[in-house]
């Protein structure tokens, strides 16, 4: 059999049609031959295939490799060796590896010359030799892995042989289904009724799909007809409906051959999904709910029909459900969050000029928006008009407008909406105004007046219900009913209304000014709108009830030029950032340009779909699309250090890894604007990091040619992820084959929002309407990047690279007395730096001597270990002494090279925990009482640096070098405090995995050791420190 590699992906990002080169992936594996069953496996290995073997030298080595018919032996060809050696015992094998998990697929020499999905190995005899072979696609590592573990767990648990033909849990039920639907109990049924009937337990499958491959079948029985026979349905059912990635990870999961018990289902949940207080009782009810047989039901076990209904439900959602509901602190000050705003909620899809209506804002409030503009003209007959674009129909009376929020307002979120009036009409006019909104919205408009004493603005917990009115105000100069005031810093002309064309701007650039009646001044309170000066004007005079209104451009200059300045402000601050004049077309601005600086609304038109518009939908989702989100810890803290446009890890701030695999896709539709033929696309998948400027990435698989609606990439994606706060995760579905449009589908979440596991991604339409039964299954994990600590996530740490340990400093401020109390940090810093990665290095050299993967958890690793510990004639005999806290483990009698340098790995890794776990009180101490030591300088700062005469840019580089110290005070302490819970967490899964595989001794109960495990509550962070003013 020929052999052909895939080329080597490179990481690019979609590129224009012209320029756009696919990346195909070939398969020695027939394109029409679907492993989905170990029989099929077992049917491939015996044909044998051509794989390369690994020699201890690095050298590849082309071998035939083949299973012989009695099934005891996996033999090669040719080799040196004589034929009786060029083989392995399958009842000798102790594990089969994915992946490049040994030393020698990990070495320098061989890491990069092929993809990880491609290789793996076998671990084997008394001495745990390894045979490292690479294939030439991930569907061929997958038969051998699946067909070798099959027969590895069927020597251990069962003495018949595969095709013995005992019926299973899954052919018993197909039969029973098939057997209510022979209403005439004539052992057959017509081929439409069959063709329903697997359609209905697969709803996502065309009806025409299943009809073609009972034709097939019967063509190749030579068996035509209308009707099908209870065999023939079996067959097909099989064929369509077994995910053979599904039922891969079912063999490597499974201790009975087809199915999961439940233990096996628990350690999956645990291990795999990262899922807290996992008991039998769950794993039943889970059973009971998805698995189709009865007997399964009865027995507890979960088959394959019931693993892929499980997997495919929402108990196995990406989306981590705790964000379903609040889930943050909503007590800090508004300026604390990120709230959801639209620029042009009345427009429909199309440009400036398209239609208008009510519809337009009843969307944007039922999909959590919390700040919304209105435009109110002069209306032709006395009543006032909101524009939302130049063409008549975008017109609605300001009276229908206030009546579609009064209804809505607080349909989906309960948090306060801020209500931004434009006002552009006639004094009568804004009489009007403020009667309808008086009279309408009574009782939810805020009116008390600001707190002169306060020194922020109030909550949202305390604004719940409550309408926010934001505008211009009277100054206090003025007692009249009306007075002049600026106009609005959003242009007018943006609205388009056409007595304004001929209309020439005041000379100078100066802003025109209007009238503005007392009614509608008195309706302002917490949201003033006030022209922006500068930064330094607004420290010394801007009230904290007051807020500007910067445009894209105005906006984005100071992102660029002075990110930390616009970041500091908006600690306090609210900030409203529009959409320039020139998007005719309703486009919108990158919300993520102007949250990187902490700029609170980002208006957008939610009426234009697209990259934009998904960003802001998948952000806000993550506090149960209450419209507000809480920002990062860094851009609210007093005194902290956060530059915008960091292109590297942020001080004080551990960065992270995800791992992302997409295995495959279900049920893809074709493009809506395709003008290809057929029904069939060329998949690929690109994934996309929004966040930071260190963080922004993309990476996209291989193109599947020809794969029908269910394509398997099989590729893992990697990314660093510096401020996970901010990071948002699009997984984008595009064809490589297209003529006129490539987009499939999205779906876009949060960071903080990714469960790990196996995971299934329900896909939306560009619109971001949900496409049913569309669906990308992937596989996260996230782990910590390399060389620093352990992902803050489900007990994942990371692996360590090869390089020399870097240790955070401080930096001088120029003022003798604060520089000498940052001093005294330098050594603490340096052993909390030392304690967590002496532990990360430990873990990590534990987990690959297992064979495991950077993001396997304590419990996985032990678990691994046990299974090769298997009671026979020459196993060793291990054992995890439970009795203590810090639980050794035990070996008696021969131990082979491997086993032994894994206990010497365990060892390390248990005594760097006790030390950190002893000693990290201590440090973490001394950390916080130097920081709180400068903190107590703070008030003083200004005054200290004025006596040192600093000014100008070395009085700024002393405020960021004092800020800088603080932040990494702060977050080396927290870091510090992180890792005493996580090692803590892990002595817990030892303690678990020991009694649940029976190599415990001495232990009955897990130690209490002051392990936290349950969900985060939403709580003030008030208790932790104060968040408020800026440094």
């Amino acid at each position: 059999m020929t052999t052909v590699f895939s080329p080597s992906l490179q990481d690019g990002s979609r590129q224009k049609p012209m320029q756009k080169k696919k990346t195909v992936s070939f398969s020695a594996m027939p394109s029409d031959r679907k492993i989905n069953s170990p029989a099929a496996c077992i049917s491939f290995m015996l044909e044998g295939c051509q794989m390369k073997k690994v020699r201890s030298n690095s050298r590849m080595y082309n071998r035939c490799f083949v299973l012989d018919p009695d099934l005891h032996y996996l033999r090669w060809e040719p080799s040196k060796k004589d034929s009786e050696k060029a083989k392995i015992e399958i009842k000798s094998v102790k594990e089969v590896r994915v992946g490049k998990k040994t030393p020698l697929l990990r070495s320098n020499g061989l890491s990069d010359q092929f993809p990880d999905e491609c290789a793996f190995s076998i671990i084997y005899g008394d001495n745990y030799e390894s045979l490292d072979l690479v294939a030439s696609s991930a569907d061929v590592v997958n038969a051998w892995v699946m067909g070798l573990r099959y027969l590895v767990s069927y020597g251990k648990h069962s003495p018949e042989a595969p095709e013995a033909g005992h019926p299973s849990l899954r052919t018993s039920w197909i039969s029973s289904v098939f057997d209510i639907a022979d209403l005439e109990k004539v052992g057959q049924i017509p081929m439409s009724r069959a063709v329903q009937l697997i359609k209905a337990l697969n709803p996502g499958m065309k009806a025409s799909t299943i009809e073609l491959k009972f034709k097939e079948l019967q063509k190749a029985s030579d068996r035509p007809g209308s009707d099908v026979t209870c065999n023939l349905f079996m067959e097909a059912y099989c064929e369509l409906c077994t995910r053979p990635e599904i039922f891969f990870l079912l063999v490597q999961l499974s201790s009975n051959k087809e199915s999961l018990g439940l233990r096996d289902l628990m350690t999956f949940l645990e291990v795999e999904q990262g899922m807290e207080g996992v008991t039998e009782e769950t794993c039943q009810e889970i059973i009971v709910k998805y698995e189709p047989s009865k007997e399964g039901q009865e027995k507890g076990y979960l088959a394959i029909d019931g693993f892929t209904r499980y997997l495919l439900s929402s108990d196995c959602s990406i989306f981590d459900p705790q964000h379903h509901q609040v889930c943050q602190d909503m007590t800090q000050p508004l300026s604390h969050y990120y709230i959801n705003s639209a620029h042009s909620a009345s427009l429909r899809e199309g440009s400036f000029c398209g239609t208008g209506g009510i519809s337009g804002y009843i969307s944007a409030l039922r999909v959590g928006c919390r700040s919304m503009e209105l435009a109110v003209w002069d209306g032709t007959d006395g009543e006032p008009l909101v524009y939302g674009g130049c063409s008549p129909a975008s017109r609605v009376a300001f009276r229908s407008v206030v009546g579609v929020i009064d209804q809505y307002a607080f349909e989906a979120s309960a948090y306060p909406l801020i209500l931004g009036l434009s006002v552009c009409c006639s004094v009568p006019q804004q009489r009007l105004m403020a009667e309808y909104l008086r009279k309408t919205l009574g009782g939810k408009l805020y009116l008390d007046p600001p707190a002169p004493e306060e020194a922020y603005l109030p909550s949202p917990e305390k604004l719940k219900g409550k309408i926010l009115i934001k505008g211009r105000k009277l100054p206090p100069s003025c007692h009249e009913s009306e007075g002049d005031v600026t106009d609005e810093e959003e242009s007018p002309e943006l609205w388009g209304h056409p007595d304004e064309d001929d209309r020439e701007m005041p000379a100078g650039g100066r802003r025109r000014r209007r009238r503005l009646t007392r009614e509608l001044s008195d309706l302002v309170s917490l949201c003033q709108s006030v022209p922006f000066r500068d930064f330094e004007a607004s420290r010394r005079v801007q009230h904290y009830w007051e807020l500007c209104s910067f445009s894209e451009v105005e906006a984005g200059r100071f992102s660029l030029e002075c990110p930390e300045e616009l970041v500091s402000y908006n600690k306090r601050f609210l900030s409203r950032v529009h959409p320039s004049p020139m998007r005719i077309d309703a486009s919108n601005v990158n919300p993520q340009d102007f949250w990187k600086c902490g700029c609170q609304m980002v208006a957008m038109n939610f009426q234009t779909p697209g990259l934009m518009m998904d960003l802001n939908t998948g952000w806000f989702r993550q506090n149960g699309a209450c419209g507000y989100v809480l920002r990062p810890a860094v851009m609210r803290e007093e005194v902290s250090y956060f530059s915008a446009n960091a292109k590297d890890s942020l001080p004080g701030m551990q960065a992270q890894l995800l791992h992302l695999k997409v295995i495959s896709g279900q049920n893809l539709p074709k493009p809506k604007g395709s003008g290809a033929k057929g029904d069939v696309v060329e998949p690929y998948v690109c994934a996309e990091i929004h966040g930071i400027p260190a963080d922004c990435a993309e990476q996209r698989t291989k193109t599947v040619v020809q794969s029908g609606d269910n394509p398997l990439f099989d590729e893992s994606l990697e990314f660093q992820i510096n401020l996970p706060e901010l990071a948002v995760l699009r997984l984008v579905v595009l064809d490589d084959d297209y003529i006129g449009d490539e987009f499939i589908a999205q779906y876009t979440i949060p960071f903080e929002c990714l469960q790990s596991g196996y995971r299934h991604v329900p896909l939306q339409s560009l619109a971001g309407e949900p496409l049913p039964h569309a669906t990308l299954f992937v596989h996260v994990a996230v782990t910590d990047r390399p060389g620093g600590g352990k992902g803050h996530r489900r007990g994942l740490s990371g692996r360590k690279g090869r390089r020399v340990r870097e240790y955070a400093s401080t930096k001088a401020t120029g003022i003798k007395a604060i520089d000498e109390v940052f001093r005294t940090a330098t050594q603490p810093l340096r052993e909390a730096t030392d304690l967590r990665e002496n532990v990360q290095n430990a873990l990590v050299s534990f987990k690959e001597l297992c064979g495991l993967t950077p993001a396997a958890t304590m419990k996985q690793c032990i678990l691994t270990v046990a299974t090769w510990l298997v009671p026979s004639e020459s196993a060793p005999s291990v054992t995890l002494n439970l009795g203590e806290q810090y639980p050794p483990m035990e070996a008696q009698g021969a131990v082979p090279e491997l086993l032994r340098k894994v206990l010497t790995a365990y060892e390390t890794t248990i005594q760097t925990s006790r030390t950190l776990i002893e000693s990290a009180d201590a440090v973490h101490s001394r950390l916080t009482q130097a920081q709180q030591a400068g903190m107590d300088f703070h008030k003083e700062l200004r005054h200290l640096e004025a006596k040192e005469g600093l000014k100008g840019r070395k009085l700024q580089k002393a405020l960021e070098s004092f800020a800088w110290n603080i932040t990494v005070l702060k977050g080396h302490a927290d870091l510090l405090k992180q890792a005493k819970a996580e090692a803590l967490d892990n002595l817990w899964q030892i303690h678990n995995a020991g009694q649940s595989c029976g190599i415990g001794r001495n232990g009955s109960a897990s130690p209490d050791l002051g392990r936290a495990r349950a969900p985060p509550e939403p709580v003030s962070e008030t208790e932790g420190g104060s968040d408020t003013g800026s440094c």
